[in-house]
């Protein structure tokens, strides 16, 4: 067996290529940051085209899926509820679901797989077409000019599309509990206003989106700066950013959850 083919030495080599890649996103995250406040004075000339592209072009899948994930959990919610004579508290089985946990999560699934790709795809066709070495060349920081810009427009972007998702799977468990099936509209209105809290449900549901938006903007833009300029590492880095932030979602989905309501 030769060095190359032997399972010790490939796990080794794999370990060592992950923390390097791991200590170069750290690194990587840290000048970001440094590099972030060219982004921020020119809000209106960088920032905003880039919050534009990852959240305005994103509000039709998040408004239509969020409409369609309201209208499951009514459908859902009255069948369960009907077999205990609790019919009326759908209200606050669709509002609890939605900003607790399906708003923050799919939303930030969905915005990795729409916004996160093409943020993936920009970067590394800049890179391939080393545009970003001609900028650097030229004096122009590329982070700064043009990774930064794309991590701050998904930050800032994520937790607005979050609470789009979640007002639009509001209404959809409405349309279906009210108007298709039923149910009265005061008590669906009222059940949920008294039992879903600010502080412990809304602002919590909040802050996941925000931890997702960090999450996966910078696994976007660390892809699409760090992949191989090529045409197969494009694709490659839109595959890992798709994966990754997926895989990363759910991981801390968990994390806030132990964290946020637990007692």
């Amino acid at each position: 067996m030769t060095l190359h083919n032997n399972p010790v030495s490939r796990l080794g080599n794999w370990v060592v290529r992950t923390v390097w890649r791991l200590g170069f996103a750290a690194r990587f995250f840290f000048v970001l940051l440094g590099h972030s406040g060219q982004s921020l004075r020119r809000f209106h000339a960088l920032t905003m085209r880039e919050i534009y592209m990852s959240g305005v072009l994103s509000l039709l899948i998040i408004m239509v899926s969020g409409l369609f994930v309201g209208m499951v959990l009514g459908l859902q919610g009255y069948e369960t509820l009907q077999r205990f004579g609790s019919s009326e508290a759908m209200g606050v089985v669709v509002a609890l679901s939605l900003v607790r946990e399906l708003g923050p999560v799919v939303a930030g699934l969905l915005f990795a797989s729409r916004a996160g790709t093409a943020v993936t795809a920009e970067i590394g066709l800049m890179k391939t077409t080393e545009q970003l070495k001609a900028m650097d060349m030229m004096a122009v920081n590329p982070i700064a000019r043009v990774v930064a810009p794309r991590f701050w427009g998904g930050v800032i972007s994520m937790p607005l599309l979050a609470a789009l998702f979640s007002a639009m799977g509001i209404l959809g468990g409405w349309l279906v509990g009210v108007v298709l099936i039923g149910v009265d509209s005061g008590s669906f209105w009222a059940q949920m206003q008294s039992n879903v809290d600010v502080r412990h449900d809304v602002v919590n549901g909040v802050i996941k989106s925000v931890v997702f938006g960090f999450a996966v903007s910078l696994i976007a833009v660390f892809e699409g700066y760090d992949c191989v300029p090529t045409a197969e590492g494009v694709s490659r880095a839109i595959t890992r950013t798709v994966v990754g932030s997926a895989l990363m979602i759910v991981a801390l989905d968990f994390v806030l959850t132990s964290f946020m309501f637990r007692g």
